[in-house]
């Protein structure tokens, strides 16, 4: 999708897109895949044996990371600059915020450097750091006579003291501050409620006003120094792992960085027009030609691009008046491409930001993770598949055979499609290769086995981050095969810079999203809550609903617990990006789940697939708002036919919680103990039983079926009344784990549809299927 340059930018933002290209090539040095012989040829050269080329120590390189991000965002989103068109009576109290957000930045990394143990900043300035490695060097020499271990590494000794305290205060409400200008206001204000259901716990504990276990976090000062505690929770929020330099950073910095930039690229090339009008040749007999091609679109840009609410605006402004004047009415064409372009993030082989996370989270291989999304993201978009034909069918839609002028393949648009399909290949190729095949296979051939070019991408097999590394190096040079791109090769270097923006707008999305992983980790509501609902759940014999008693056995254990998840995921999601609707939720519940007999990847993918879903979910779905301002419907009405249209990003989650194998991989099928030891699911070996495993797709198809034609109210003819509650209902029973009620199931189901397609007389549409 190609963007025009904007040559009348203020010298603020024209300063912010020159910070962030430098940033982007720092950032693209440090994830460099492994070069042999490049790293001692830098060392070399510079006469520094620890000299590092690429993957920099984190403890020197993310506070100026930090500090830069940080610059670029006020330069990019200046509330002084804004206020100054809007609001000039206060335009000085924007100048005084953006100030303080850079103030608060350097203040934070200042904060890291000197509280972290392996750099102590201030000891080192005053020659105190160099003195205790040698006393500890000395010891540890003495220890036994003739032989030397490593010296510990000596305790920062000039630290903040109590005033760290005040110092992370102050940086939290500015950065929260400038999430609400540049992110909106629901996430500060659940990271606002952590912070504060934290601070005031600590508080009933501290003056002994309650012993719920709710309203206590405890400091761990029993009989000690409540200051000294405190200052030691805040300095943890600054360099432990869940602080604001920890895992959240390194996910940044480290693991997505190269899929943003190429995300970023993607965005502005010809190549996305040109994949919606490939689109559109594939579909064009089928009768809801326009609205599947929308769909193929969306999945394979959005699987790039990550985010929802940028695809439904990129690809959204030429499906959906494609699907308009095909005949499709605007609410189902808009929620067609929010839904689409929301599935987009459960994509292989990128699926965004998010699956970045999960990775972080889970410590499951990327590799793996791909893996398990396959089949939940077929079933997805299946579903979706089958959604238009039932509605092209009910607003009798035909096939549009000859392909409007505008969509027509040109010569151009063949050689655009490298630009898209190269790329994925290469990252496809270097994710799922196998090492010893690369090094003997064809490349090993026309190349010398041996040669730092075949070493180079055999250290790259296998490595998500260097896949996408490589797939930026491939993409940028492709991109000058769009004739508009050599005529303004400027385009590539605003590209990469704008993607240097976007992560650092990402970076503070993840701030407040690490704000909220530190504070509950040290508040303990997350233990808290799992011992609480786990206990009633013990105690509990009945659920009285509607005037019925269900006994409460293991199953309805985990039912009751995965709806609590859904909930949570859904609410707390509302207006959020995935990433914050996701670790909120993960961090909260997950732990809950994984207690409840699911694994502890299956649990943080049901919360993930809910994450994703609440980007279409009513009151606040903004892919689908983003849908109806290209449409001009009603918003809430758009948000309706998407959460109609994806349903079954709603249900598959519920699915795969039941049935762990359908996500391929051990992780899915493999909990923890009473005992605390790693053990298989009763009745699983690790391995797919491809039989079994058929089986139930063939199971899902129907049930994906029957749920798609009862919500858009239509099959071989229109449905009567009464006969959408049934098809839901016994697609229910055909998913039921229960051999019993799943044999009734597919009974039901096999006498309705013959009863549909071959009994029932009704107004049949006499043209031509799907």
């Amino acid at each position: 999708m190609t963007n025009p340059q904007n040559t009348n930018r203020p010298f603020g933002q024209t300063l912010a897109l020159a910070l962030a290209l430098i940033y982007v090539v720092v950032g693209m040095i440090n994830t460099m895949p492994e070069i042999p012989g490049l790293q001692n040829l830098a060392r070399e050269i510079t006469g520094q044996p620890y000299f590092r080329v690429a993957n920099f120590p984190k403890e020197y390189f993310f506070p100026p990371v930090f500090l830069i991000m940080m610059v670029i965002v006020v330069l990019n989103a200046s509330v002084y600059r804004a206020w100054k068109v809007e609001k000039p009576q206060i335009a000085w109290l924007g100048l005084l915020l953006d100030i303080g957000l850079v103030v608060a930045a350097f203040l934070g990394a200042f904060g890291y450097l000197v509280e972290i143990d392996s750099v102590c900043l201030i000891d080192q300035i005053t020659g105190e750091r160099a003195r205790l490695i040698q006393d500890a060097a000395e010891r540890s020499a003495n220890v036994i006579p003739g032989m030397s271990f490593d010296a510990e590494v000596p305790s920062c000794q000039a630290r903040f003291g109590a005033w760290t305290i005040p110092l992370l205060f102050t940086i939290i409400t500015l950065f929260f501050l400038y999430n609400v200008r540049v992110w909106g206001a629901p996430l500060v204000i659940v990271a606002s409620v952590v912070v504060l259901y934290t601070v005031i716990t600590t508080l009933v504990w501290v003056f002994g006003l309650s012993d719920n276990g709710f309203l206590l976090t405890k400091l761990g000062a029993e009989g000690g120094d409540v200051i000294a505690a405190a200052t030691q929770k805040a300095t943890n929020v600054f360099i432990s792992p869940d602080g604001f330099m920890g895992r959240f950073m390194d996910i940044v910095v480290n693991q997505v960085f190269p899929f943003v930039i190429l995300g970023a690229l993607f965005g502005s090339s010809a190549g996305g027009t040109s994949l919606i009008k490939l689109a559109v040749r594939m579909t064009r007999k089928l009768r809801g030609g326009p609205a599947h091609a929308a769909i193929v679109s969306s999945a394979m840009f959005g699987t790039i691009t990550g985010g929802p609410v940028t695809n439904v605006l990129s690809t959204g402004r030429l499906t959906i008046p494609m699907m308009r004047r095909n005949g499709f009415n605007k609410y189902f064409a808009g929620g067609v491409e929010a839904a689409a372009s929301s599935g987009g993030q459960i994509m292989p082989p990128v699926m965004g930001v998010a699956a970045f996370v999960l990775v972080a989270l889970t410590a499951v291989p990327y590799t793996q993770v791909i893996t398990a999304a396959f089949l939940p993201a077929m079933a997805f978009f299946f579903s979706i598949f089958l959604a238009v034909v039932f509605q092209s069918r009910r607003e009798n839609v035909q096939a549009m055979r000859e392909i409007p002028e505008d969509l027509v393949m040109e010569r151009q648009d063949w050689i655009n499609l490298i630009i898209i399909f190269v790329p994925i290949l290469t990252i496809l190729f270097l994710l799922l290769g196998n090492k010893d095949s690369v090094a003997n296979g064809i490349l090993g051939t026309i190349f010398e086995a041996d040669s730092w070019f075949i070493r180079t991408i055999v250290n790259s097999t296998g490595d998500a981050v260097s896949s996408g590394w490589w797939a930026v190096a491939v993409l940028v040079p492709l991109m000058f095969l769009d004739a508009e791109t050599r005529r303004k090769p400027s385009k590539v270097l605003v590209s990469l810079a704008e993607g240097g923006i976007l992560i650092s707008r990402l970076f503070l999305l993840l701030f407040a999203v690490s704000i909220i992983a530190a504070f509950l980790n040290e508040s303990g509501l997350t233990g808290e809550l799992t011992r609480a609902v786990t206990s009633w759940l013990e105690s509990v014999t009945a659920l009285n609903l509607f005037g019925f008693s269900i006994p409460i056995t293991g199953g309805v254990y985990l039912m009751l617990a995965l709806v609590c998840a859904m909930m949570c995921a859904i609410l707390l999601g509302m207006g959020m990006p995935t990433v914050p609707a996701y670790v909120n939720v993960a961090l909260l519940l997950g732990p809950l789940l994984a207690n409840l007999g699911v694994s502890f990847f299956t649990a943080h993918m049901f919360v993930f697939y809910f994450a994703v879903a609440s980007a279409i979910t009513p009151p606040v779905a903004v892919a689908a708002f983003a849908a109806a301002s290209i449409t001009g419907g009603e918003p809430m009405r758009t948000g309706v036919a998407a959460v109609r249209v994806g349903i079954v990003m709603f249900t598959i989650p519920f699915v795969f919680a039941w049935y762990p194998e359908l996500l391929l991989i051990e992780q899915a099928v493999t909990i923890t103990s009473s005992t605390g030891q790693q053990v298989l699911i009763e009745g699983y070996t690790g391995e797919p039983d491809w039989g079994q495993l058929s089986m139930l797709l063939a199971r899902l198809v129907l049930a994906l079926y029957l749920v798609a034609s009862a919500l858009t109210g239509y099959d071989k003819s229109a449905l009567v009344r009464g006969e959408t509650p049934v098809r839901i209902l016994i697609a229910l029973l055909v998913l039921w784990k229960t051999p019993l009620i799943m044999t009734i199931g597919l009974v039901l189901a096999a006498v309705l549809l013959a009863w549909h397609h071959l009994v029932k007389k009704g107004d049949h549409d006499p043209s031509p299927q799907t």
